[in-house]
């Protein structure tokens, strides 16, 4: 009975892991139509500029986020040799991550004419308040268990501040770039409404996405550290180890789930795209 019942829980706790994964699937359809709203209206020069430069202000600061990235390789193998070499594949990742969060933090803003009054969007027409949200808990989530194991002494110093400071960051990156969402005023010209309707659709989805994915790997590593430690489990049926294992699981499958569809995503909006294309 046990057994099962610790089959049970592992299966419970994988269930978030699923869910968002659905939920981000169900993201593709808003941003298809967004994508289609931009086909479907002929963009006027401003919004055709704004297009070209949002395009080119993203490569640009991606390409910094891969260099810095590179940058953190080098100095891991200078500061620890061939025992690096495990740590080459986060460090790229966390870097190109930070370069999509602060590429959308710093977006120029278009230079059409606004809406007068200014007329302001809500978020929730932008993105599912629900992944949102739980981009904020896993978020978190994982400064809240670095914080915990780093107390217990199960860290390393260097460890548990790169484990807190990277996802703090790309938490108040996304925040940011959310509220610059917000407060930009609609453009005045009905032909660039779906244009700037789809960039704002493109910043919320990737910062989101980004963010999550920052929180959900560490968060699911140090699940699964603290779970298989030999410490923490007792005689008889200890259901904490089951929970840490398979909450740690349930992380890193939805964190890779959101990575994937964060790979499809990276592309600009554009005007010679077929209309509702995936």
């Amino acid at each position: 009975m046990g057994r099962l019942i610790a089959v049970l829980l592992f299966i419970a706790v994988l269930v978030p892991g699923v869910l968002l994964a659905r939920a981000w699937w169900l993201a593709v359809g808003r941003r298809a139509v967004a994508a289609g709203g931009v086909e479907l209206a002929e963009p006027t020069p401003e919004g055709t500029r704004a297009l070209q430069r949002q395009a080119q202000h993203g490569r640009r600061i991606r390409l910094l986020g891969l260099l810095l990235g590179v940058a953190g390789i080098i100095g891991s193998v200078v500061a620890l040799a061939e025992a690096s070499v495990f740590l080459w594949v986060p460090i790229l990742v966390v870097g190109l991550l930070l370069g999509v969060l602060l590429a959308e933090a710093t977006r120029p803003r278009p230079r059409w004419t606004t809406s007068a009054p200014p007329r302001r969007p809500r978020l929730g027409d932008l993105i599912s308040g629900w992944l949102l949200w739980t981009m904020r808990v896993v978020a978190a989530a994982q400064v809240a268990v670095t914080v915990s194991l780093w107390n217990e002494g199960e860290l390393p110093d260097t460890v548990a501040w790169a484990a807190l400071l990277v996802p703090l960051v790309a938490w108040l990156l996304a925040e940011v770039a959310l509220l610059r969402v917000l407060v930009r005023p609609l453009p005045a010209r009905g032909a660039d409404v779906p244009v700037d309707e789809a960039l704002r659709t493109w910043t919320a989805h990737l910062v989101a996405a980004a963010t999550t994915v920052l929180g959900l790997l560490p968060l699911g590593t140090l699940l699964l550290r603290a779970g298989i430690d030999p410490e923490r489990v007792s005689e008889g049926y200890d259901f904490l180890p089951v929970a840490l294992v398979a909450g740690g699981f349930s992380a890193l499958t939805a964190g890779v789930a959101v990575a994937a569809f964060l790979l499809g995503w990276l592309r600009p909006v554009r005007t010679t795209a077929r209309a509702l294309a995936g």
